[in-house]
């Protein structure tokens, strides 16, 4: 064997030493973590509703101190070292409209209603109905529920109910006329009456519950109405200011569901009429601006010609005015 290839057979067998990289794996902080949190905190914490440290993050000192006791600036403190553990930071427009692939939408049924809503009621947002008594908002809260099952059988529907409108017969007329199991139907819709506001705003709160703790594949949440126990219990132009707080926190507490979860949120809204418009439609929804505002969608339904219903969108990010009509039928919406 000539030197040269004894050279190269030895280089051959001479290994080069492998560089080890040591992949450093980021511990989660949790809430027990932070400075001045232990078990019986952490447990007052979890107990109304703080259960990572976003929540922590975005709350203010005065609802850690209702909820914990704790000194204003234990609650300052806690409040910065959850914002610091957080990445908060901006997100691109980009990384937004990878995000906005995974909203899903309900159809209602009628294929002019989804065309004017953009494929149907939005997940990860508010959409709100409003009309007079015998609209159909209730009747279209039902048809979301059977719809939302039918695109999904193991799809749980939520309805907060607050004037006792929901109907299981109803459910199974509907059930029937999309040919789906009635009984199947009606086992995947939870249903609970809420017989005042702070009630309201409790069960709203226990949404999430369902989801973390229960594993449920909540994709609906109907509130109806959202605004029916707030309207009758804070009368007058005192109360005005408490009532239009609690409606404020209410709906941030179903925001954060839709956004948080990706769900779809449907509230229907009572009407009051303006007597001192002399032109045009005087109705006008309940709630003001602190509803609007919040609100992604907005839906006027008023009665039509013959029996029919006129749905108009009033308020989108990103879709135009428009209007469309049908009717209610018994086994569902129909186009006119």
């Amino acid at each position: 064997m000539s030197k040269k290839d004894k050279s190269e057979q030895i280089t051959e067998q001479i290994e080069e030493p492998k560089k080890v990289v040591v992949v450093e794996e980021k511990k989660e902080t949790q809430i027990t973590d932070l400075p001045g949190v232990g078990a019986a905190t952490a447990e007052k914490l979890e107990s109304v509703g703080y259960t990572d440290l976003m929540s922590i993050a975005v709350a203010s000192p005065g609802e850690l101190i209702d909820a914990t006791g704790m000194t204003e600036a234990a609650a300052k403190k806690l409040i910065a070292v959850a914002r610091n553990s957080l990445d908060m930071g901006f997100e691109s427009g980009e990384e937004l409209l990878r995000k906005r692939a995974q909203v899903f939408k309900i159809t209602t049924g009628s294929k002019a209603f989804d065309d004017m809503l953009g494929g149907g009621v939005e997940s990860g947002s508010i959409t709100e109905c409003f009309a007079q008594y015998g609209g159909g908002k209730t009747q279209i809260a039902h048809m979301l529920c059977i719809n939302a099952i039918k695109a999904d059988e193991t799809a749980v529907c939520v309805y907060v109910d607050t004037e006792g409108t929901f109907r299981p017969e109803r459910i199974e007329q509907l059930a029937k006329g999309a040919d789906i199991d009635p009984s199947a139907a009606l086992r995947n819709i939870k249903v609970a009456r809420a017989f005042n506001s702070d009630h309201q705003m409790l069960l709203s709160e226990k949404i999430e519950d369902l989801v973390k703790k229960n594993h449920e594949n909540v994709k609906l949440v109907i509130v109806d109405s959202l605004t029916s126990h707030f309207r009758a219990e804070f009368v007058g132009r005192g109360t005005l200011a408490e009532r239009q707080q609690k409606i404020n926190k209410h709906m941030h507490t179903l925001l954060k569901l839709a956004n948080v979860y990706n769900l779809v949120v449907y509230v229907t809204n009572q009407v009051m009429a303006k007597p001192d418009q002399f032109f045009g439609d005087p109705t006008e929804a309940i709630g003001g601006n602190i509803v609007g505002h919040n609100s992604t969608f907005r839906i006027y339904l008023r009665k039509g010609k013959k029996g029919s219903r006129v749905a108009k969108l009033v308020d989108s990010p990103n879709l135009p005015d428009s209007e469309c009509g049908f009717y209610v039928a018994t086994e569902g919406l129909k186009e006119l």
